[in-house]
């Protein structure tokens, strides 16, 4: 199998494209604009109001995802259904822009269909990946994507904060569809078609066996499924410090919209470079021993994060944070890899997605119900930290995540 280049650039393409959505909508400005101006953050009002938003869609996601994609993969609809779920969440962002102040539960209803729509998008996006791809190239292909996108989320953020500048808003969001719409274009024009396999419900049944079969498989592996749950758990903290970081700094540190965007920047440009830096370290020390490096790293930015008074200080703690997100995803991904049998990469890597997916649920609900309870969000942030230390805790029980090289010669 050789590399098809209309096919690859097409597929990068789409991370180009969905990345407007995941750095303006889902963790830049969307998030401070709906939690103070269209909810009004008194109270945590607005936190709560964004953490049910995420939760819900996330939990819908979660849930959907084994079902529908056993329809794609024995249907042959995978392009069709990503054409669906883009639509879908290109016309919710798109409405966006009809919200005004106090239209809570509306823009709540918008924020949920567009999240569906792009996190269920993704499942059928990946699954692209092993088909234009040869075995050799699928590393490259896959980190061409990341790169591809993290351009992405700098373009839409400079267009972005040209708008607003100009106090526009309603601009802003109309551009986060278009951009998505436009540079989405060639992955439904270039990527392999659709072919017909079984029939729709032929494919529903059998994409719930085969869930249910790799679930029982992955589940008898004890530590497999320690390692998982140590995931659930702590990639919840990384998920809800994501979804709640520049709300934190906008409310609580009194953050501006222009300010938001440049420590966004600047946190991305560090999670490459963690993910750069530790790359070697990850295979030398083992993914054990740097998940929980990373994780004590998290533990101690939300501890400081509680006591942090001025921005410059968080600017430095943001970019610190940044050096252990990139590191912690790319260690997570290693150490799962250590349990898969030959021949099941497929499989075990629909779970872990699952896991990672479902793990978005309870974080922001915990955030924030407990910043509404106190009216404050310095307590919701320490709250964090506990999601770490618990997958500190587990994750320590679990065997494996050991260098490859001592693996290689069968030490434990």
């Amino acid at each position: 199998m050789s590399l098809n280049k209309k096919h690859i650039i097409s597929w990068t393409l789409f991370d180009f494209a969905n990345s407007s959505y995941s750095a303006v909508i889902a963790a830049v400005i969307f998030p401070v604009y709906y939690t103070n101006f269209i909810v009004g953050n008194e109270g945590g009002l607005g936190d709560l109001w964004w953490g049910r938003a995420i939760s819900l869609s996330m939990a819908i996601v979660a849930f959907s995802s084994p079902f529908l994609g056993g329809i794609a993969d024995y249907g042959g609809l995978r392009k069709r259904f990503l054409f669906i779920y883009t639509a879908i969440c290109i016309s919710s962002v798109a409405c966006f822009s009809l919200l005004d102040k106090g239209m809570a539960l509306i823009g709540f209803t918008l924020i949920v269909i567009a999240n569906v729509g792009m996190e269920g998008g993704l499942v059928f996006y990946n699954s692209f990946l092993p088909q234009i791809a040869p075995k050799e190239f699928l590393g490259r292909v896959s980190a061409w994507g990341f790169m591809v996108g993290y351009a992405g989320s700098i373009a839409a953020l400079l267009i972005a904060l040209y708008f607003i500048k100009t106090g526009n808003f309603t601009i802003v969001w109309i551009t986060v569809a278009a951009f998505f719409g436009i540079f989405s274009m060639p992955a439904f024009l270039f990527l392999p078609g659709n072919s017909k396999q079984d029939s729709l419900f032929d494919s529903g049944i059998k994409g719930f066996k085969y869930t249910y079969k790799t679930f029982i498989e992955v589940f008898q592996n004890k530590n497999s499924l320690k390692f998982l749950t140590s995931y659930f758990i702590y990639e919840d903290g990384v998920n809800t410090v994501i979804v709640f970081s520049s709300i934190f700094a906008s409310v609580t540190l009194g953050f501006n919209t222009q300010e938001l965007v440049f420590l966004y920047l600047i946190v991305q440009a560090t999670a490459l470079a963690g993910s750069f830096i530790m790359a070697r370290p990850i295979d030398f020390w083992g993914p054990k021993k740097v998940v929980m490096l990373s994780l004590l790293m998290w533990t101690v930015v939300a501890i400081v994060a509680y006591f942090i008074k001025t921005k410059t200080m968080f600017w430095f703690l943001a970019s610190f944070a940044g050096l252990g997100l990139g590191t912690v995803q790319a260690a997570s991904r290693a150490f799962f890899a250590q349990f898969i049998p030959e021949g099941k990469e497929a499989e075990y890597f629909g779970v872990y997605s699952l896991a990672g997916k479902s793990s978005a649920i309870i974080g922001p609900i915990v955030f924030g119900y407990i910043s509404s309870t106190f009216g404050s969000q310095r307590p919701a942030i320490l709250s964090v930290a506990m999601f770490f230390l618990s997958g500190i805790i587990i994750l320590y029980n679990v065997k494996g995540g050991y260098p490859n090289i001592k693996q290689n010669h069968g030490s434990n």
